[in-house]
């Protein structure tokens, strides 16, 4: 069945690069942050092996920023978050779960320090700005808190730093994991990160001016070509295998971050400031958890809602939140929320797909 297309409206907005995604062939789009997000150029398959051998450029400005300064954005960004960012340099990143009053996950950005009283937030798929304006407010802080035009451009594959290095200089491909530095694009100065959403590799430029978008896209291009540079977005197929969690599917506010995995990011010992504190010590020991799984038969149809796992008596023990077919690994690779009674490594579950029951077998790990 052909799902409705998407109505253009003002709500929904473009990007810097939209009219080059556009021009490349963009097959489908979701709505992510109130902005378009490509979901596949030729396939989802064929996208996907494309990314794993050569070099492609993803437009991300759905990934909208948070910007906090002034003396006391520290102080706003370490209310938000179980991690201590105390410690933070002005050339990093930190992943970092956001959370609320009850310890449940709000956002998973990647936070950004670009000096001690100035911070962005690179948010996944929740509105994050309101939130921290009413934190701001509500404790009289000395900061301001808005948007930015800046607009994540990713750059992945395994030929990413030989582009990179052509278009910003050897001296980016040196950049740490994480860290950050400045390149000059045109007069403009930008942060370029080692970075993105993806286990092959590459940066993530954070385009700081929209007028900027298509001459950057285009330079890329015309420097990649021998390459094989191509246009492409965040795989499903490439994420599950990697592990990777998407915001609003296997990350929800129903979560904790213990529950999700991100337990390590949480120093409830050495950071006592944030909200939801005193709810989230109460939590520390999950009783549920994200797991691999592994489906039998034939490729999964799409997840359209979570899929209930069950035991062999029929008792509901987790769901599954995203699982496609893979064709390296030839099966069906899965993300899953597994109860703690079930989700040790040979566990066979049975779960209860849109198309049929199949069996369900949790892995020790993620495939990358």
């Amino acid at each position: 069945m052909s799902m409705p297309f998407l109505t253009p409206s003002i709500r929904v907005r473009k990007t810097p690069f939209s009219s080059r995604v556009t021009a490349a062939g963009v097959k489908a789009y979701t709505v992510y942050n109130h902005m378009l997000l490509a979901s596949y150029f030729t396939s989802p398959e064929e996208d996907y092996r494309h990314l794993k051998t050569a070099v492609q450029v993803w437009d991300v400005s759905v990934e909208r920023q948070v910007e906090i300064t002034g003396k006391d954005a520290l102080r706003l960004v370490q209310m938000t978050t179980p991690r201590d960012m105390s410690r933070m340099q002005d050339d990093q990143c930190y992943y970092v779960p956001m959370v609320d009053d009850a310890g449940r996950m709000m956002n998973d950005p990647v936070a950004i320090r670009l000096n001690e009283n100035r911070f962005w937030l690179s948010l996944a798929d929740s509105d994050m700005l309101l939130y921290c304006k009413g934190l701001a407010a509500a404790a009289k802080l000395d900061v301001e808190v808005f948007e930015p035009d800046v607009s994540p451009l990713a750059i992945q594959g395994p030929r990413a730093d030989e582009l990179v290095a052509r278009v910003f200089g050897d001296d980016i491909v040196s950049t740490k994991f994480f860290r950050h530095k400045t390149i000059n694009f045109q007069g403009q100065d930008m942060i370029i990160a080692r970075s993105g959403w993806s286990h092959q590799g590459g940066f993530e430029l954070y385009l700081d001016g929209s007028e900027y978008g298509e001459a950057v896209w285009d330079t890329l291009f015309a420097a990649g070509e021998d390459l094989d540079v191509r246009a492409g977005c965040p795989n499903l197929i490439e994420r599950i295998e990697a592990g990777l969690l998407s915001f609003g599917s296997d990350i929800t506010t129903a979560h904790t971050p213990f529950e999700v995995g991100l337990g390590k990011y949480c120093n409830l010992e050495s950071v006592e400031g944030f909200v939801g504190h005193s709810a989230l010590s109460k939590l520390s020991t999950p009783v549920r958890q994200i797991r691999a799984l592994e489906l039998d038969g034939p490729a999964v149809p799409a997840i359209h809602h979570p899929w209930p796992l069950q035991d062999n008596s029929g008792n509901v023990v987790g769901h599954i939140s995203s699982s496609t077919w893979s064709p390296d690994y030839d099966t069906n690779v899965t993300i899953a929320m597994v109860n703690s009674s079930h989700w040790d490594a040979g566990t066979v579950l049975t779960a209860k797909a849109s198309d049929a029951d199949r069996n369900a077998t949790v892995r020790a790990g993620f495939w990358n």
